[in-house]
């Protein structure tokens, strides 16, 4: 969905560039160049695209999205215009108007800047009448950190440390923990802070459908990805179910972009009803299945938590995921979708916050 919106975006963008080499060039100071060097002032006024096009050749979405939110939001200025020169009958100077435009992207698009590469912590504390011990279990989760767009391996490294300073019992790592824009250095070093933990009951991972890879150009192998995460005494379940200190169930899906992955009912088939049972599933797709599964918690990734405005709500309306952000409940199940940590292939988020979880569960006494 995210894809066909980009490709939806491109064309539109195509048109937006003509729109804004017209728009630009009517500053003032292009018009009063015009009278003289007519040429050198539209090669003038098409400069500022001509920069944020060359972006493509590092970031070709990133361009887009920075495109398309200056071609918004002059389109926006033009019909607030527009409605006050029809209310008031008074024109607003085209030079007023177009620097509105140009500071709403600016300011936007800078507030997605640093929600995107601005990480919080978002606490829950959630309550069951099953015994999981006599002090709350401590939960710490994250998604999507797609490494390399916004965190490196250093980063993530101090993000991690974030998540110890935390106190949790356990780590889960719910899929895209790679991109295929990851280097492979950074790769090494996200999974060596990982395996740098000392947690009661470890980490466990579950893959995404970006970590083992969509294109091939990326310096290392699924298969070196996962020689990593197991050198680290990182956890993998793949449509696997453990019980951990016989506590609580941890079920962990394959992505729904694998083959042969097993339904929600089947997985947790001949699981202790009487103790609680978290299942990890990147996408948020099958809600209905995992409610009638018996899962009390249900932690999901992949949206982003809308990333950028409006695809969340598209990818909604589509039926392409159960939820987009935050918690929910259906009958016994509590479903949480996290907004991830990092976001893929934009560094921005103009929809969510960056974020890793911390979530309490408290058992009966």
């Amino acid at each position: 969905m995210f894809r066909l919106f980009l490709i939806i975006v491109f064309i539109v963008s195509l048109a937006g560039l003509w729109y804004l080499a017209l728009r630009i060039h009517r500053f003032t100071f292009f018009q009063k160049m015009e009278e003289d060097h007519k040429i050198l002032s539209w090669i003038l006024a098409a400069l500022p695209e001509a920069v944020v096009v060359g972006w493509a050749f590092l970031n070709t979405t990133a361009m887009l999205v920075v495109l398309i939110h200056l071609i918004v939001g002059w389109l926006l200025c033009d019909l607030i215009a527009f409605l006050v020169k029809k209310a008031a009958g008074k024109q607003i100077p085209y030079n007023y108007k177009g620097l509105a435009a140009i500071l709403l992207a600016v300011v936007y698009l800078g507030a997605g800047w640093y929600f995107a590469h601005h990480v919080y912590q978002t606490a829950y504390t959630l309550t069951t009448p099953k015994d999981v011990g006599e002090e709350p279990l401590r939960v710490a989760a994250i998604a999507d950190s797609h490494i390399g767009i916004t965190l490196d391996g250093e980063k993530f490294a101090a993000q991690i440390e974030r998540i110890r300073q935390s106190d949790p019992d356990i780590l889960l790592i719910i899929g895209d923990f790679v991109d295929d824009d990851t280097k492979k250095a950074d790769m090494v070093a996200a999974c060596s802070a990982l395996g740098q933990l000392d947690l009661p009951y470890g980490v466990y991972f579950v893959y995404g459908n970006h970590d083992e890879g969509y294109f091939g150009y990326r310096n290392f192998t699924a298969e070196e990805l996962r020689t990593e995460l197991v050198r680290n005494q990182i956890k993998i379940l793949e449509d696997e179910c453990v019980l951990i200190d016989n506590r609580f169930y941890l079920a962990g899906r394959k992505d729904r972009s694998m083959p042969e992955r097993m339904e929600a009912e089947e997985l947790t088939a001949g699981l202790d009803p009487s103790k609680y049972t978290i299942l990890l599933d990147h996408q948020p797709n099958d809600y209905e299945g995992e409610e009638a599964s018996g899962a009390d918690l249900v932690l999901s990734g992949h949206t982003h938590g809308g990333h950028i405005f409006p695809v969340g709500l598209i990818g909604l309306a589509a039926g392409a995921n159960d939820r987009v952000y935050g918690k929910e409940q259906r009958g016994n199940t509590t479903f949480i979708v996290t907004s991830g940590i990092s976001g893929w292939a934009v560094p921005f988020k103009t929809g969510a916050i960056s974020e890793y979880l911390v979530i309490d569960i408290q058992g009966k006494k």
